[in-house]
């Protein structure tokens, strides 16, 4: 099951704020995407916020793009930021992106943006955001999936 951004920040708003404000704390994450062999890639991304999705920019050609075409699956996690701190713990969104091919949501969104040129842009679902933290000696799991809530998970 997914849901847009907008329907994830309905039903929780104060777990997506804090998930919005990690990812905004940084202008570079990481992204996970399946390569055609079936391996995990990793790559760098930039996450933009915005007419209340969560889209993913890339540039023209790219083999991100390439395997998100082919297998829409992917995760993408809060850049951690310097050293060892993680303030505001760590933070993770997974689900399904798609290619937007409407030229008048393109030029809607470049005019915003301004992309460097070529780009794919992709419009995700999301299946599950995720935020961990340490608090004292706890681990602090708290997850979120369409259609289940927000639940949290406490380890010693």
């Amino acid at each position: 099951m997914t849901t847009a951004w907008a329907d994830f920040e309905t039903a929780e708003r104060d777990f997506a704020g804090i998930v919005r404000t990690r990812f905004a704390g940084y202008r570079h994450h990481v992204l996970a995407t399946v390569r055609a062999d079936g391996a995990p890639r990793l790559s760098g991304l930039e996450v933009d916020f915005r007419f209340g999705e969560l889209w993913l920019g890339m540039m023209g050609g790219s083999r991100k793009a390439a395997d998100l075409r082919r297998d829409p699956r992917f995760a993408v996690h809060a850049n951690p930021g310097p050293g060892d701190g993680m303030d505001g713990g760590d933070a993770r969104i997974a689900g399904r992106a798609f290619e937007v091919n409407d030229p008048a949501l393109v030029a809607r969104y470049a005019a915003e943006t301004e992309p460097p040129e070529p780009f794919h842009l992709f419009r995700t679902a999301v299946e599950e955001v995720v935020r961990t933290t340490v608090e004292g000696d706890e681990l602090v799991v708290s997850f979120w999936r369409p259609g289940h809530g927000l639940r949290t998970v406490r380890r010693r």
